[in-house]
């Protein structure tokens, strides 16, 4: 009997002399997630793809062939199409093609009657009295003009336009620069996939701005306070344009593919400080 996904990757890492700590260390991973590979608890790690990217890293690390774990796993999450014998045939109801008409005039009486009401009641509300003329109307009447039809209003109505007619209209050019204004003293990067590749970025406050398997192809842009500190987990396929340029991050990049580096205010790469431990 051939051996599991996750006996597999457990065999390899203990050949490479490898515990679960270092090996998360090495693929920039929590440990959880190397155990539940091992435990083959795929569930607990979201969307397939996420999964095939574990593996593929877990794999290679460990000098594991990667194309019989993917079909191992292809294997067990297949699943079957649904038996159409089973599906209950539907009985037509006539009563069915009935009850629409009868909502429907229903519907029709109740609106006529709102309409009706509100007619009503406006008719009573609004009924004659003095005409109250704003001020901005009649200080462009001369005497002997007829007074125009917009100001024949009723007292509580004539209150309102005045009161309407005084609020300024908004600048169009100041809606613009406060839609528009960027947020002080925060970069843009914008980082592009060909491949699958874990990402991990934060800002200068500690921020997450993007944790977990980015799917190819994808698109994402990030804003956050200098430096950005980001961690790549497959970085041969990642291009990063930060502030609308290129960035390139090849002098980054380790043997395992792997890349951590910084981004700084005015749009450089650096080198990001060794993490506790090495790594």
């Amino acid at each position: 009997m051939s051996e599991g996904i996750g006996a597999r990757l457990r065999g390899a890492r203990e050949r490479s002399r490898l515990t679960i700590l270092q090996a998360a260390e090495r693929l920039h991973l929590d440990p959880d997630i190397l155990e539940a590979l091992e435990a083959e608890n795929f569930t607990a790690l979201g969307a397939p793809v996420y999964v095939k990217g574990h593996l593929r890293h877990y794999a290679e690390l460990v000098g594991e062939p990667v194309a019989p774990l993917l079909d191992l796993y292809a294997q067990g999450t297949t699943v079957p199409p649904p038996d159409l014998t089973r599906i209950p045939k539907v009985a037509r109801d006539d009563a069915g093609r009935l009850l629409a008409p009868a909502v429907t005039v229903v519907i029709l009486f109740a609106v006529s009657g709102t309409v009706w009401w509100l007619v009503t009641l406006s008719h009573r509300q609004w009924g004659p009295g003095p005409v109250a003329v704003p001020a901005h109307v009649s200080a462009r009447i001369q005497p002997g003009q007829p007074v125009p039809a917009a100001a024949r209003v009723a007292g509580p109505v004539s209150s309102a336009v005045a009161s309407v007619a005084k609020v300024p209209p908004w600048s169009a050019t100041g809606m613009a620069a406060r839609t528009a204004a960027p947020r002080r003293g925060e970069i843009a990067a914008t980082f592009k996939y060909a491949a699958d590749s874990w990402t991990e970025v934060y800002d200068a406050s500690g921020r997450r701005l993007l944790y977990g398997m980015a799917a190819a192809p994808a698109t994402h842009t990030l804003d956050g306070m200098p430096p950005l500190s980001v961690t790549l987990g497959d970085a041969i396929g990642v291009t990063i344009e930060v502030d609308g340029r290129e960035a390139s991050i090849a002098r980054f990049v380790r043997p395992d593919h792997t890349a951590r580096f910084l981004i700084t205010a005015d749009g450089r790469l650096l080198a990001a400080p060794p993490k506790k431990g090495g790594g």
